[in-house]
């Protein structure tokens, strides 16, 4: 990036062209680049942070790891999910993706 920002701001300007162009162009493609990629990621993980903090006992979720399961218990820093009739994990809050309502062959 700063051998791009270089090259932009030594090249020499065109005969009649403003020495402000290819700045303006850098900062075009940097405001593009944060509202089609940064923003929408940092929403996306703003909903997320708001979601496991909302997790009550009873929610059906999705782990990272793709094992479905029932919230049985939660802690400060994990859940306990229930897997399966008398199977529970314990697991980090961080590991949890989404409720399994998300998903259409979810039971």
């Amino acid at each position: 990036m700063n051998n791009l920002l270089s090259l932009l701001l030594m090249t020499q300007p065109a005969e009649g062209q403003s020495p402000y162009s290819s700045f303006i162009f850098l900062l075009l493609i940097i405001v593009v680049f944060y509202f089609f990629m940064i923003r929408p990621q940092m929403k996306r993980q703003k909903d997320l942070r708001k979601y496991r903090e909302s997790l009550q006992k009873g929610d059906k979720v999705v782990t990272t790891g793709g094992i479905y399961g029932k919230i049985n218990d939660i802690k400060d820093n994990h859940i306990l999910v229930e897997v399966d009739t008398n199977v529970k994990i314990k697991i980090d809050k961080s590991a949890i993706l989404k409720d399994s309502s998300d998903i259409g062959t979810a039971k």
